[in-house]
């Protein structure tokens, strides 16, 4: 048995604590009591009681359950006695709240390892059971005060609207089984969505901005994508904005950034300015970029003059699929240099072509499906290079 003693009921609280030891003694069971400065607490963390309250018991009801698994090496579970009621009320409130869909479900009834196996039961059915086998109990007096927002649904909001819906309890509580079923289904299509316009791209999420104007419905979608990243509810519109806004503006979050790239919406970290990785489509011409400018232009095989220029690629356009992406090169890339059939590390690659650190910093590459086709300004990939039977070329040239 665990109990959190929070002292925010004086003699009240103590006398709690009391009857839990005696509980202990009665089913012989052990008991585990933690007291809790909870004012001082919510005042430190600027929280309400209730939710430094939460705070701080589940917490420990973590440190407790993690220090049994050691001891006894089984899957430990903490077991709570929420109920019909208190599920209710959780729906009201986060209803009213503005939750969204994901707080439709209420309370659920296995959450990690928190099992709560008496949502079933009405707060009545549970105190008919106790009288009728003689258990005995103690009533926390700030049940009775509405100050409390939980107390408030109970004791004012739901008493009212029984008057006009007597089956308002059964009604919610059937409500909350459809709105889980309809969450699931929401999920399901949101996961469908997020998989065809979230992109990953290194430590970064690509989104295409024409894609998802196509996409519907649009709020809900993009607002799913970003939730992640703790933007919260009311920047969606402002995400939205970002479309039709100009390039590199952006909308923060505490941890990181939606940035406008052209073509793109994209994810970063809070301390990027600007996307590490850039998306290129088959229509670009001219891009800039960090290093300089990128120009591309698809040529005919016949007649065609070979550039030997490091700042010039001439690849087989044939086997060139786009999108591509320009990045800075990482620790771990690998290409297969002009002229070699074994692949060569590009860190091997630069000491080769002893490179400083500073220049090494500066390099960018161009990658298609994972495999790098360029490392710009320096060599292309063998396996990208000019055939004798290649039809038409896309050159592509760099200008620092």
């Amino acid at each position: 048995i665990a109990h959190a003693n929070f002292n925010l009921r004086g003699k009240e609280s103590n006398r709690d604590e009391a009857f839990v030891h005696s509980l202990a003694g009665k089913y012989k069971k052990a008991v585990w009591v933690n007291s809790f400065e909870t004012k001082d607490y919510a005042a430190q963390n600027k929280l309400s009681i209730q939710e430094a309250a939460r705070e701080l018991r589940y917490t420990w009801f973590k440190e407790l359950l993690e220090g049994m698994k050691k001891d006894s090496q089984k899957k430990c579970f903490i077991v709570t006695a929420h109920h019909a009621n208190d599920n209710i009320e959780t729906l009201l409130i986060n209803f009213f709240r503005g939750t969204g869909i994901s707080g439709l479900h209420g309370i659920l009834p296995v959450q990690q390892q928190i099992i709560r196996p008496l949502l079933f039961a009405k707060r009545e059915s549970i105190l008919a059971y106790a009288k009728e086998q003689s258990l005995g109990w103690v009533e926390d007096s700030s049940n009775a005060s509405d100050k409390y927002t939980r107390n408030f649904f109970r004791l004012q909001l739901l008493p009212s609207i029984k008057e006009i819906f007597p089956e308002v309890e059964d009604n919610l509580l059937q409500n909350i089984e459809r709105f889980t079923e309809a969450e699931q289904l929401y999920n399901q299509a949101i996961q469908i969505h997020k998989k065809k316009l979230a992109k990953p791209a290194g430590d970064e999420i690509h989104i295409p901005i024409l894609a998802l104007q196509e996409a519907a419905p649009l709020h809900a979608i993009l607002w799913e994508i970003i939730k992640p990243f703790h933007f919260n509810a009311a920047q969606v519109n402002a995400v939205k904005k970002l479309m039709d806004a100009s390039n590199g503006s952006y909308v923060a979050s505490p941890t990181h950034r939606v940035i406008k790239n052209r073509k793109w919406l994209v994810i970063a970290t809070v301390q990027t300015l600007e996307a590490k990785h850039i998306v290129i489509e088959t229509t670009e011409k001219r891009l800039l970029f960090q290093n300089g400018s990128l120009s591309f232009e698809t040529l005919a095989a016949e007649g065609f003059r070979l550039n030997e220029s490091a700042a010039v690629a001439n690849l087989d356009a044939a086997i060139i699929n786009f999108p591509l992406l320009l990045r800075k090169w990482k620790q771990g890339d690998y290409f297969y240099p002009l002229g070699m059939q074994k692949k060569k590390k590009l860190s091997r690659f630069f000491i080769d072509q002893k490179l400083s650190k500073t220049e090494k910093e500066k390099v960018w590459v161009l990658e298609m499906d994972k495999k790098i086709v360029w490392v710009i300004g320096y060599r292309i990939d063998n396996r990208f290079k000019i055939a004798d039977a290649s039809e038409s070329i896309l050159q592509i040239i760099w200008s620092r």
